[in-house]
């Protein structure tokens, strides 16, 4: 697509400056863009590109506004006014409507008129496709599914029974939902499966990455809540319910029926232990193990950061040594506390022919 700066800034909603005239017709990095590129500055890290861009307009802050040598949109947000743009830019296709030849579908799933099923799709017994449903080459939909409207899935992604997504739902390839959690009981040292009779049930505007999981629930359903963004590979257990417009980075995993607040952003290879609640606002950062309830919104760390491997070995060392030096502290303070309690013997003044 092609805009004038001015389109652009209208139907963004910012202010813009330079010609309004000029054309944008794609996206492109500070340090790469041509004429006829917009790029956008969010991050100072990036400002030492801004002098030396080729760009025909960059979104940026008002505050960087004087080191711009070219267009600009001013927006308090560039990266949001960025992501906008760039829908405007790189629409989505527009698909026919239409079951593909290949495609298998139940003679009781219900398909709206605007449903499209790609190559060797799958749709089961009882399965509701809701208008504009996007099914895409080696989707798997089981029994009793129901889509909702304009919900998107690429390729090759799996729902198992009775699986519920809202509306305008993307997937990206090769995600499943609706496996069995992972439930089995102890008998005598050999395991028992415990049948997984739950579902999963996402809201509306939720995105889940490719080869994420997502777990049936066991008794109760697994719920996902609107707008929760959820990367590639991550793993969520029965019963864990995440609420709205939260985020998790790729690897993480949730482990079975805990329960995540509102706005919760998790970065990439966190671990959240089962059974456990976090408070609405909590930010865990990357590689981090959550072994306890968060009840406080604020930011969670319990990672260490890279360092030479020298440094590292040295403090490996010495936190081997920390149960040692614990004894010899206590040992200290219990031997200056005895003789804190030792009344003191009264110094003799020296008297006549003493040595002063």
């Amino acid at each position: 697509m092609r805009y004038s700066l001015q389109q652009l800034a209208s139907a963004l909603g910012v202010g813009h400056s330079g010609d309004p005239a000029t054309p944008i017709d794609r996206i492109a990095p500070l340090e790469d863009a041509e004429p006829g590129a917009l790029s956008f500055l969010a991050n100072r890290k990036y400002r030492r590109h801004l002098a030396e861009t080729q760009a025909s307009a960059v979104v940026l802050r008002q505050d960087w506004l004087a080191d711009c040598p070219c267009a600009a949109l001013i927006s308090d947000n560039p990266y949001l006014t960025y992501a906008r743009a760039a829908g405007l830019l790189y629409p989505e296709p527009v698909r026919s409507p239409g079951v593909h030849p290949s495609a298998v579908v139940a003679a009781d799933a219900r398909l709206a008129e605007s449903v499209r099923v790609g190559p060797l799709a799958v749709i089961e017994s009882g399965a509701v496709l809701g208008e504009r449903v996007d099914i895409g080459p080696g989707c798997i939909i089981g029994t009793n599914c129901q889509i909702g409207a304009d919900c998107r899935l690429l390729a090759r992604v799996t729902l198992l029974a009775g699986v519920v997504l809202g509306e305008r739902v993307l997937i990206q390839p090769g995600a499943v939902l609706g496996a069995d959690g992972f439930g089995f009981a102890n008998d005598a040292g050999s395991w028992v499966k415990v049948p997984q009779l739950g579902g999963v049930q996402l809201g509306n505007d939720v995105e889940i990455g490719a080869n994420t999981c997502i777990d049936r629930g066991s008794l109760r359903d697994t719920r996902i809540h609107d707008g929760v963004k959820l990367d590639n590979l991550i793993q969520i257990a029965h019963n864990v319910e995440l609420g709205e417009h939260s985020a998790i980075a790729a690897c993480s995993g949730i482990a079975g029926s805990t329960r995540i607040g509102r706005h919760c952003t998790l970065g990439g290879a966190t671990a959240v232990l089962g059974h456990l609640e976090l408070a609405a606002g909590v930010q865990v950062n990357a590689q981090s193990l959550v072994t306890r309830s968060l009840k406080e919104p604020g930011s969670y760390s319990s990672s260490l950061p890279a360092q030479p491997n020298k440094d590292w070995l040295k403090n490996m060392a010495q936190l081997r040594r920390l149960e040692q030096l614990e004894r010899r502290i206590k040992q200290l303070e219990a031997r200056l506390e005895r003789h804190s309690d030792t009344p003191s013997e009264p110094q003799r003044r020296p008297g006549a022919g003493e040595d002063h």
